[in-house]
């Protein structure tokens, strides 16, 4: 179990990595104004998303399902503080598909927003893993 477990954390630290940076790559990408910085931006953002953030999101669900077999069914129901963490593994989940139609956007020379949008963008996973190392660490309920 604590190999699961590690490579769990491992796959989360990962991930989180991706979705903190994508973000500020959609900050800078933003208030790019020249066609080879554009470029550059395009390609960096859709390698980020589909060959880091993706696969590690992938692998932090799978571990996580993984660790969860470790308990009986009856264990699992009275795990609040379980239930609250995968509601916001759920919404981080919509948040990095959130971030895909992003990354297509971009890539289609469509983004609708500013570089000031993109920076508070950026602050939904910080407060998402605040609360999921609280859940998992202190389990209040």
């Amino acid at each position: 179990m604590l190999w699961v477990k590690a490579f769990h954390l491992i796959f989360v630290v990962t991930w989180f990595a991706a979705l903190f940076y994508l973000p500020r790559l959609f900050v800078y990408h933003a208030s790019c104004e020249d066609a080879a910085g554009n470029a550059r931006f395009k390609v960096m953002e859709r390698k980020l998303y589909r060959g880091i953030m993706t696969p590690s999101a992938v692998l932090t669900v799978l571990f996580g399902v993984w660790l969860m077999s470790f308990y009986q069914v009856e264990q699992l129901a009275v795990m609040g503080w379980l239930h609250a963490k995968l509601l916001l593994v759920a919404l981080l989940l919509g948040y990095h598909v959130w971030c895909g139609r992003l990354v297509k956007r971009f890539a289609n020379d469509q983004n609708r927003h500013s570089h000031v949008y993109y920076r508070w963008f950026n602050e939904l996973p910080v407060l998402v893993l605040i609360a999921v190392v609280i859940l998992a660490v202190v389990k209040p309920f």
